[in-house]
C-alpha cells in the first residue's frame, strides 16, 4: 500500500507539472516553476545542451518534473518523460540500496571480507563475461581484506576500471580501506560475490528488491527490447552523436537504463526512507571516509589538500556526502556514452534535485542548474570538474 501511495503521488505531480507552482529552495527562498523553466532553457542554449530532464523535490516528493530538447537531434525526436536514458553511474546509488537491503535481510555483512563468503578463491572461478575474471588478483593477496563497506565507499584499492590502467590489468593499488579512490571494479567485485552467494543475477535481485516495489517499470541493468520504442542517444562535448551501447552485461556500477519518471521514483523512495531500515539509511548517508583530493579523476585525484574542507567532502555507502547548514547532502553523479547525470538529496529538508541529460555539455551548466533550482551551493562542482561554460 505504501509503494502504491508513492506511485500515485508521483503520477499526480506529473499530471499538474504544466501549472505554474512555487518551488522552495534550501535557504528558504522560492522560485516559480516558470522562472526555473526559463532559466534552464537559457542555460541549455548557452552551453549547447541537446537534451535535459529535471526533477526538483520538495517535502520529499517531486514538485517539478520536465524534459527539454531532443533525445535524438538528427531525427528531431523530443526528449519525453518516458524516454529511456542511460543512467551511467547513477547505477551505483541503486546498487547501494540493493546491497543494504540484502544486509537488512542478513544475506551479507558490511564488514566481513567478501572472500570469506566463498568456498574457493575468487580467481579460481570460471567466468562468462570479462568483469567476472579475477585471475589477476592471485598476485594480490591483500584483496582478501576487501569488504562490502570498502566497495561501497570506494576504498577497496581496486582501480576504477582495469581498462584505464596502463597495462589494462586488474590490481590492488593501495591497502584496502585506507584511501578513497573511485572504483567501478570494487562494486563489480561485490556484485559477483553477491551473485555467487544468492545464486541469482544482479538483474533478478534489483527487479525484486528495488524496481518492482517502487513501480520502476522502465528500469533495468540490461537493455530490454521495450526500450527500442523511445530511447535517447548521447552526445559528446563536440555535439557528436554516440553509438548506443545495447549489449552490456548487467553491472551494478554502470549499466542502468531508466527514465526521469522512474529515477524520480527512486529518489522519492530515498527521501522517504523506503525499502531500507532506518539503520541502513543512517549508514548509507554517514561519512565513511574523508576525501581530500583536488579532483575526483585525473592527476588531481592524487593531489591532496584542503579544497573541500568547508563541506567536509566525504563518501558514504554508494553516495558522496557534503555538509551544509541544512544537514548532509548526499549526491551521485553519472557520466558515459555522452550522458551526464547528477542527483543530490538533502534528507533533513526533504529537498533534492535530479538532472539527467544526453549531453556531456550539461557539466558546463550543472553548477547553475543546482543553484537556481534548489540553492545548492554545496555540490563539489570543482572536484567533479563541472567547470561552467563561462569560467573556462
Amino acid at each position: 500500500m505504501k509503494n502504491l501511495f508513492l506511485t500515485i503521488s508521483f503520477m499526480t505531480i506529473i499530471s499538474v507539472q504544466g501549472q505554474n507552482s512555487t518551488i522552495k529552495r534550501l535557504d528558504g527562498s522560492t522560485i516559480s516553476s516558470d522562472s526555473l523553466t526559463a532559466t534552464i532553457e537559457n542555460l541549455m542554449a548557452k552551453a549547447d545542451v541537446k537534451g535535459l530532464a529535471i526533477s526538483v523535490f520538495n517535502s520529499k516528493k517531486p514538485i517539478y518534473t520536465k524534459t527539454f530538447g531532443f533525445g535524438n537531434v538528427e531525427a528531431k525526436k523530443k526528449l519525453e518523460l518516458q524516454t529511456n536514458l542511460y543512467g551511467a553511474s547513477l547505477s551505483k546509488a541503486v546498487f547501494a540500496v540493493l546491497v543494504l537491503k540484502l544486509v537488512d535481510e542478513g544475506v551479507i555483512s558490511l564488514d566481513k571480507p567478501l572472500q570469506d563468503y566463498l568456498p574457493k578463491p575468487i580467481y579460481d572461478y570460471d567466468f562468462k563475461v570479462w568483469h567476472e575474471d579475477f585471475k589477476e588478483l592471485k598476485s594480490y593477496p591483500e584483496y582478501k581484506k576487501i569488504t562490502a563497506r570498502m566497495c561501497l565507499d570506494h576504498t577497496s584499492g581496486l582501480p576504477n576500471w582495469r581498462w584505464f590502467e596502463p597495462d589494462e590489468k586488474l590490481k590492488i593499488k593501495f591497502e584496502p580501506g585506507t584511501r578513497y579512490s573511485y572504483s567501478g571494479e570494487g562494486l563489480t567485485y561485490l556484485q559477483v560475490v553477491l551473485e555467487k552467494i544468492t545464486g541469482r543475477t544482479l538483474e533478478d535481485l534489483a527487479q525484486e528488491k528495488v524496481f518492482k516495489p517502487l513501480g520502476m517499470t522502465n528500469s533495468s541493468y540490461r537493455w530490454q527490447e521495450k526500450f527500442e520504442k523511445d530511447f535517447a542517444y548521447g552526445y559528446d562535448n563536440d555535439g557528436k552523436i554516440q553509438e548506443k551501447d545495447k549489449d552490456n552485461a548487467p553491472r551494478g556500477a554502470g549499466t542502468l537504463e531508466t527514465t526521469i519518471e522512474d529515477y524520480s521514483k527512486f529518489i522519492t523512495a530515498v527521501l522517504n526512507k523506503k525499502i531500507l531500515s532506518a539503520k541502513s539509511y543512517k549508514e548509507m548517508f554517514s561519512p565513511q571516509i574523508r576525501i581530500r583530493s583536488k579532483n575526483q579523476f585525473g592527476p588531481g585525484a592524487l593531489e591532496d589538500g584542503n579544497w573541500n574542507d568547508k563541506t567536509e567532502l566525504s563518501y558514504g555507502l554508494g553516495w558522496g556526502i557534503v555538509k551544509s547548514p541544512y544537514g548532509y547532502g548526499a549526491f551521485k553523479e553519472g557520466q558515459g556514452s555522452g550522458f551526464q547525470n547528477y542527483s543530490i538529496v538533502f534528507s533533513d529538508k526533504g529537498i533534492g534535485m535530479l538532472i539527467m541529460s544526453n549531453s556531456y555539455k550539461t557539466g558546463e551548466i550543472m553548477k547553475y542548474l543546482l543553484e537556481t533550482g534548489i540553492k545548492d551551493t554545496y555540490t563539489p562542482w570543482e572536484w567533479d570538474q563541472y567547470i561552467p561554460y563561462d569560467k573556462k
